[in-house]
Order: structure tokens, then C-alpha cells, then sequence
């Protein structure tokens, strides 16, 4: 457990988040959930592989972490991510930038050829706490 704590802590400050001089008031975390339709993880992941994630970045979201679960209701139908925005405002820019970008558009639209992919999305909202090790 403590090698994994290390290399967290290290991943989080290599990429600037475990720096408290680096922590900015305004920035906000976004942890997003996927349901897929039944058998249509697979493709969703292929779609954030190939596509999904590099347009995210191309729109000002930085892409944190993706996880899948392990709990056997879940496992074959969810995908957990967070992004970071540099703020609230900024989100909303960014998701609108990103929805009417073309290049996405023709990716989902290809993606969906054999049915709906996404069932049900949960998004929320984040501010580290003061004890957090993202700050």
C-alpha cells in the first residue's frame, strides 16, 4: 500500500497537482460517470482510447484518470473519469467547444452506427478540501 501511495503522490506531482504553489482557487474537478447499454463498454473505451481523450485535451480539459470498476454489478457497464478545468466558467466553455467540434461529431456519430453506446451520464462538480493531496 505504501509503494502505491508513493507513486500516486509522485504522479500527482509530476503533473503539477500535489504542488500547493501551483494550486489555483478557481480550478475544479470533474468526475464523470458512464452507464453503457448492455455489451457496449467495449466500444465506449475503444471510443475515449482513440478519440475522446485527445479532443478533451484539444478543448482545454485535462484528462486526470480513467477506471473501470471491479464490483461485479458494475464492471461490465461503467466507466469513472476525471477531467480538470482550469474553472467552473471555463467547463462550460470547454464542453460547449468540444460538443460542436466536428471532428467529434463525425466520432460519434461513427461510434453509434450499431446502436446507443451511453445509457446514463453522472457528472459532478469538485473542489479539493483542505487536507486533500489534490489541492
Amino acid at each position: 500500500m505504501k509503494k502505491i501511495s508513493l507513486t500516486l503522490s509522485a504522479l500527482l506531482l509530476a503533473i503539477g497537482l500535489g504542488n500547493t504553489a501551483m494550486a489555483d482557487d478557481e480550478r475544479v474537478f470533474e468526475l464523470r460517470t458512464y452507464t453503457t447499454h448492455e455489451g457496449k463498454l467495449p466500444a465506449l473505451l475503444e471510443r475515449f482510447d482513440n478519440h475522446t481523450r485527445w479532443l478533451f485535451e484539444k478543448h482545454g480539459m485535462m484528462n486526470l484518470a480513467y477506471w473501470t470498476p471491479v464490483d461485479p454489478e458494475l464492471k461490465e457497464n461503467t466507466l469513472t473519469y476525471i477531467l480538470v478545468h482550469p474553472s467552473l466558467q471555463a467547463a462550460e466553455t470547454n464542453w460547449k467547444a468540444f460538443g460542436s467540434d466536428p471532428e467529434w461529431q463525425a466520432v460519434y456519430k461513427k461510434s453509434r452506427e450499431d446502436g446507443p453506446i451511453v445509457k446514463h451520464i453522472d457528472s459532478t462538480f469538485l473542489t479539493p478540501t483542505e487536507f486533500s493531496r489534490i489541492r
